[in-house]
Parts: C-alpha cells; sequence; structure tokens
C-alpha cells in the first residue's frame, strides 16, 4: 500500500531530500549550474532540471548568470537567494552588546554596537537587546520582523532548570528571573541562548580550526577563562549548563579560591586567566606595560613577548604556557579529545610561538596527547558562532520543501 504524503520513502519526501542536499551544495560551492548540480547530487539533468524550477519558484534559489564563454540552457548558474530568510546573533559581556545579522547564504550583511557601562536593571537589559538587533537590521535595511530567529551569546549559562543566569555575577541586570520572559514578549521572533564560549566554539567547527573534528575543546582567554567541549560532534553543556566553566577549576601553583561564584573566580582563572598576565610581567621586571582592560592589556603583553624572544619576556610567555597547560592537563586528563583550539585575544596573541610552548608542556604534564592548534575565527568569533547557531536551524526551517 502506497504511503501517505510526507511519508519517508515518498515521493514528497524524496524531492524533500534532493531539494536540500542541492540548496546545501549551492551554500558549499557557490554557484553552480543544473548539469553541475546533477552530477554532485547523482541526478538526472531532467530531475534537476525540475528541482531548480521548484526550488526557483519557491524563492529559494535564483538564476545568476551563465557559465563563461557557455552559451544555452546548460550554462545557466543557479545559487541561493540571500533574501530567502535572515537571522541575527548577538555578543554580549559588560561593557557592550554587539549584534549583527546575516542571510542565509551567512554573509553579513548589517552590524551594531551599543555600549553598556555601569549597572543596569532586567527592563534596561530588554531595552538594550532590542536597540542592539534593532540597530543590526536598521544597518542591514530589514524591519525586525524580517529576522527569523536570534541567538544571543553571554558569559555563563542561563541554567535550563531554573531560566537563570549562572557563573557571570559581572553581567549586572542579567539575573532576573523574569528576564528570560520579558525578551520573548519583547521580540517576535524565537530567542535562543548560549554560552560565549561555546559560540566560539561552534564558529571554529563551522568555519575555522576545528572543521571535520567532533571531539574537541576550545579554551578560550580574553576577560574571562573558559572552555567548551564538543563531544562526538555535540557540545556538552552540562546539567545546569556549566559545563567548561574551567575558570572555577582548583590547580595547582594557586591558593584555594573558595565560594567561587561569589568571588567571580577560582583558582585557574587567578593562575592563567587575563589579569595574571601583567602581574606576572611586573614580577619579571618587565616595564612599560600598556593599559586598557585586562584582556587587552594580557593579549599586547603576549604578544610582544612572543615577537620579542629572549629575555624577561620570553621568560613570561613560558611560564605562562606552564600556567596554561597545568589547567588544561586536567582537562584532557578527564575527556581525551582530539584536538584543542587555542581561541580568544590573549592565546591568539601568542600565536604559534605560544602554541608550541603549550602543547610542549602539556605534553609533559598529561597522559594524553592532543594536537593543539590556535583559532581561526579571530573576528569576533562569540558573534559569528552565534549567526552560526541561528543560521543552522533558520536553514532548517526555510529550507524544508516537504511541507
Amino acid at each position: 500500500m502506497a504511503g501517505t504524503a510526507g511519508t519517508p520513502g515518498t515521493p514528497r519526501v524524496l524531492r524533500a531530500m534532493n531539494d536540500r542536499a542541492a540548496l546545501d551544495l549551492l551554500l558549499e560551492h557557490g554557484p553552480l549550474s543544473r548539469t553541475r548540480i546533477g552530477k554532485l547530487t547523482g541526478l538526472s539533468k531532467p530531475t534537476a532540471s525540475q528541482l531548480l524550477a521548484r526550488l526557483e519558484a519557491a524563492g529559494l534559489v535564483l538564476a545568476t548568470g551563465t557559465s563563461e564563454g557557455r552559451p544555452g540552457p546548460n550554462a545557466q548558474l543557479y545559487s541561493v537567494n540571500p533574501a530567502a530568510a535572515h537571522a541575527a546573533g548577538l555578543d554580549v559581556n559588560p561593557a557592550r552588546i554587539r549584534a549583527a545579522v546575516a542571510d542565509v547564504t551567512g554573509r553579513t550583511v548589517g552590524e551594531f554596537e551599543l555600549p553598556t557601562p555601569g549597572r543596569r536593571p532586567a527592563q534596561s537589559v530588554v531595552r538594550q537587546v532590542t536597540d542592539a538587533l534593532d540597530g543590526a537590521v536598521k544597518a542591514a535595511g530589514l524591519a525586525r520582523d524580517d529576522i527569523r530567529r536570534v541567538v544571543i551569546g553571554t558569559p555563563g549559562a542561563f541554567d535550563p532548570n531554573t531560566g537563570r543566569l549562572r557563573y557571570a555575577s559581572h553581567l549586572p541586570g542579567w539575573h532576573s528571573p523574569a528576564l528570560l520572559d520579558e525578551l520573548a514578549a519583547a521580540l517576535p521572533m524565537p530567542v535562543e541562548y548560549e554560552n560565549d564560549v561555546n559560540l566560539a566554539a561552534i564558529a571554529e567547527q563551522r568555519l575555522g580550526a576545528a572543521r571535520g573534528h567532533g571531539d574537541f575543546v576550545l579554551l578560550w582567554n580574553e576577560e574571562g577563562l573558559g572552555a567548551a567541549l564538543v563531544l562526538g560532534g555535540r557540545l556538552h553543556r552540562g546539567w545546569t549548563g556549566g559545563a567548561g566553566e574551567v575558570g572555577f577549576l582548583p590547580v595547582p601553583g594557586t591558593p584555594l579560591v573558595r565560594q567561587v561564584t561569589k568571588a567571580n573566580s577560582g583558582g585557574y582563572q587567578e593562575l592563567a586567566g587575563s589579569q595574571a598576565v601583567p602581574r606576572l610581567a611586573r614580577e619579571l621586571g618587565i616595564e612599560d606595560l600598556p593599559t586598557g582592560s585586562h584582556s587587552e592589556v594580557a593579549a599586547e603583553l603576549v604578544g610582544r613577548a612572543a615577537d620579542h624572544g629572549t629575555g624577561p619576556h620570553h621568560e613570561l610567555l613560558r611560564t605562562y604556557a606552564t600556567r596554561l597547560a597545568t589547567g588544561l592537563a586536567s582537562l584532557v586528563s578527564v575527556l581525551d579529545p582530539e584536538l584543542v583550539v587555542l581561541s580568544g585575544t590573549v592565546l591568539t596573541a601568542g600565536g604559534e610561538v605560544l602554541r608550541a610552548l603549550v602543547q610542549a608542556e602539556l605534553e609533559e604534564l598529561a597522559a594524553a596527547r592532543p594536537r593543539l592548534v590556535v583559532g581561526d575565527v579571530r573576528e569576533h568569533p562569540v558573534l559569528r558562532g552565534a549567526l552560526e547557531s541561528a543560521l543552522a536551524t533558520t536553514r532548517d526551517e526555510v529550507f524544508d520543501t516537504s511541507r
């Protein structure tokens, strides 16, 4: 007996599977001819033509020109229609909210940054989130209702059991138990929330150094020290969303930090966080320290040390590498990852020189020996990860032609 429409294996579902395969190929390769799509999907020319006609009628693909020097319909090129959908991402920290809008192809079409100094109540947070989003939407030449989905990245994590932000006491105004409901009421599209370091890992997994790797750790160091854990190709968030909050990890070389949530710090943060780098520089007699935030100062010092290569600068980098490897040794001993990605401005500033030092130290301290790499996504990795996360779900919705 023939199955009903929508049953796996029926023509409608098979057509939808072919449609999605073609759309993914167009996203990956750019404009393709119907002949090329047929070869890549294994479809006949007539079936590929029908597929493209169907996707064009649905507004999902556009005819974008012809192959150079080739006449006739077989030379017609097709690409994903950028206007088929838009998604947004927000990167939140205590000093600012950075927002961006991307079209369905992944191209960023609007950006906006809103400074957010000082303490702020929950209602102010809602206003600032909507203002930041609206700024990016306006820069993209769109309206708020044009955005299919928003992903917001913050330090810490919203506990899925209580809906409250944990592990980020330094983010004032974001701890109200009513905040998520207020944001949902203020925004007309689905909103998702993710830890900022997890989003940096998504960016590296989709676009950067972790592509093709199903098990990896991303170690992050900017204002805070944290990690993202990807196991079997999926983020591991933990029961309360706190997996990877390694700044709280007790480590040798620093006194035990008690009541860590009140201190918003722990042993590994004190040993190897950004605030530890200028202290170490002063201990080593390095003068002419830069000014700025903890992460800006630390990144400048680490970058100088990587470039300088001798004397107290080399000692700073070597000691800092040992401190980083001390915490990493616990992580890799438990998780045995395939890869460790070093990310965040403080770590990427050290480049290959710091990476090699940490790799060598880690091989002395841990039995597991994952490969260490420096992250490839250097420009706004948290924001890029938020966009990639929002786009993945948006594409699943928009590209589903079985409905």
